[in-house]
């Protein structure tokens, strides 16, 4: 009996020290597998324009969203599970999963914020003749799913690539990761090549 009630015991202390389960965060307003055919049908087909003038400092990005905390540390504690952060709201630790690849990490500086459109993609779709104020919304964008933590080295392998020529290594994410871009073009009226629509076209089959 003494030995039954060890084990459960030892089973509770065990389960009151584990690490808090790490929850799939996704970024809001992700459309439906229907509206966003239907956002993809109303995008402008275009070739993709010049990337003359192009610089990410006509992006300001990375700005004070509330107190200390600037857009990245807003993500990072949005997407992440148990982030704990300092009085400069930097992230001190916590754990974050990376949907591009299935990877989990427990340091933020192995974690970077993904602009789903690229900043360059959307000056050569349209972001070009923005203003600043507009291009700064763009590049720091709450309230659609524009920014998404995820792996630095895969962020940095998808670079300004479009999903004609760049996807998410796991392939179940397909669906989610069109969604999300067909959504940003949209609300932004940015365009789409045609071979960019094409790959959107192919990977909303997936869901």
């Amino acid at each position: 009996m003494k030995s039954t009630a060890f084990a459960v015991l030892s089973l509770v202390a065990l389960a009151s020290t584990a690490p808090a389960a790490l929850v799939a965060r996704a970024p809001p307003n992700i459309p439906s597998y229907s509206t966003a055919q239907t956002e993809l049908g109303g995008l402008r087909v275009a070739a993709q324009g010049s990337s003359t003038g192009y610089s990410r400092d006509l992006f300001p990005h990375w700005g004070t969203v509330s107190g200390t905390c600037n857009t990245r540390e807003t993500v990072l504690k949005r997407d992440g599970t148990s982030v704990v952060t300092d009085s400069a709201c930097t992230s001190t630790s916590g754990r974050w999963y990376s949907p591009y690849d299935g990877a989990t990490w427990s340091l933020a500086s192995d974690v970077d914020i993904d602009h789903v459109v690229p900043l360059s993609n959307a000056w050569k779709s349209g972001a070009a003749s923005w203003t600043t104020s507009r291009r700064q919304t763009f590049a720091n964008d709450l309230t659609y799913p524009q920014l998404i933590a995820v792996t630095d080295n895969v962020n940095q392998a998808k670079g300004d690539q479009g999903p004609e020529a760049w996807k998410p290594p796991v392939t179940s994410y397909y669906c989610t990761y069109a969604k999300m871009w067909i959504r940003v073009k949209s609300v932004y009226s940015l365009t789409v090549t045609s071979a960019e629509k094409s790959a959107l076209t192919s990977m909303l089959n997936s869901c």
